[in-house]
């Protein structure tokens, strides 16, 4: 049983390990760990609790404890991700998409109820469509200044519409 533990925490402590040497400029205190980790420390444990709770406690019986426990699962990843890369504004999507897959847990753990497709595929189109917009907005705004090289793009593409326009035949 202590082999599995030390398993366990041996990636914990390379990425963390890793994290320290990326950001090092940050002096490490308790505080610090607390700022960059927050989300693993207290969302990811109560999420991890819900699928325990549904997969070993309830031996399958109580389906809807894996909503919220999907959405926090999201939820923390979403949060953790953001505070270590500080990309809040990019990742604010996935709080459309953890409603998502707290349901989509439900869907596939529960009696599969083909209701619960609509509000699932609703939301994940939702968020992979903001997610791709700002994505690809953030992304032109980081290459050389971002606004010409989405006025080249423009001017490329109306000049195409203007010259290469299907012809009317009547």
């Amino acid at each position: 049983m202590k082999v599995d533990r030390i398993a366990f925490l041996g990636p914990i402590l390379v990425l963390l390990g890793i994290f320290m040497l990326i950001k090092g400029e940050i002096h490490w205190t308790t505080g610090s760990t607390f700022t960059y980790f927050w989300p693993t420390l207290f969302i990811f444990p109560v999420a991890v609790f819900f699928h325990w709770l549904y997969f070993s406690i309830l031996q399958r019986r109580g389906v809807g404890v894996l909503v919220p426990g999907g959405v926090l699962l999201v939820v923390a990843l979403v949060c953790q991700i953001a505070m270590l890369f500080n990309s809040w504004d990019m990742m604010w999507p996935g709080f459309l998409l953890a409603p998502a897959a707290g349901l989509f847990e439900l869907y596939w753990f529960g009696n599969r109820n083909k209701w619960l497709l609509i509000p699932i595929n609703i939301l994940t189109v939702l968020a992979v469509l903001f997610f791709a917009v700002f994505s690809i907005g953030s992304l032109l705004g980081s290459l050389a200044g971002g606004q010409p090289i989405i006025a080249a793009v423009l001017v490329i593409a109306g000049c195409l519409m203007m010259f290469f326009r299907k012809s009317k035949t009547m």
